[in-house]
């Protein structure tokens, strides 16, 4: 499939904060390939979550490389403080800012890998133009803001959609991702996986982690998916 694979990134915006470092150890064991955290502002979003001191740590004693979500206002203003706080992939909401691009090369310039988020409802269109400069795309399929919410089916097809479009490029999902849809997700097209409290709020973070790694997986090297994606990634 081109040379993507499928990886499995907790969020952890569900990890229990008072243990974080043993929470972040269980998924490491589990076979995670990323850590996702997600930086919210309480303006872009209705919440507040960690910052810049918590990237420094997780660089700092984490195995995996770091996924960081933006959710904040003009993040131009802070690409490179998270980028020298150790984040090796940095994403940003296309909603949040007027320029695009300009981040994107921001990001680019730290050496960073570059990726644009879109929330539920913003149309694909937003990346005409741009597509080819992004390393990564992440798809919401739920509102931003707080974890635990249900995922929003529509969004199915609008990952099928971007996989027909842009064959060789990781789709990442976030928002309502568990055992039971998965592999529905990476068969739209999806090779990047968020999940959060799916598994830090389970019995057996590390457990839950190789299951749905295994079922992930599983899914992708199916094949089967919809829409023509199967023949154009043959």
């Amino acid at each position: 499939m081109r040379g993507l694979t499928v990886k499995m990134a907790p969020s952890i915006l569900s990890a229990d904060f008072w243990r974080l470092g043993e929470e972040v150890e269980q998924v490491e064991r589990g076979g995670a390939h990323l850590l996702h955290v997600d930086v919210m502002d309480g303006r872009f979003v209705p919440n507040i979550s960690v910052g810049i001191p918590v990237v420094e740590s997780l660089k700092a004693h984490a195995s995996l490389p770091l996924d960081v979500h933006l959710m904040i206002v003009e993040p131009e203003r802070y690409v490179g403080a998270f980028a020298r706080a150790g984040a090796d992939i940095i994403t940003f909401q296309v909603e949040a800012t007027s320029h695009p691009y300009r981040v994107l090369q921001m990001i680019k310039e730290e050496g960073k890998k570059g990726g644009i988020v879109l929330n539920p409802s913003t149309p694909l269109d937003v990346l005409d133009y741009i597509l080819g400069d992004v390393d990564m795309v992440l798809l919401m399929s739920v509102d931003p803001g707080f974890g635990g919410q249900r995922f929003i089916p529509a969004v199915m097809e609008k990952i099928s959609q971007l996989r027909r479009e842009a064959p060789s490029l990781d789709i990442e999902v976030d928002g309502g991702v568990r055992l039971a849809n998965v592999q529905g997700v990476v068969k739209a097209g999806a090779n990047v996986i968020v999940a959060g409290s799916a598994i830090f709020d389970s019995l057996d973070p590390c457990e839950t982690t190789k299951e749905m790694v295994r079922l992930a997986q599983k899914a992708w090297g199916e094949g089967d998916l919809p829409g023509g994606v199967k023949d154009l990634l043959r």
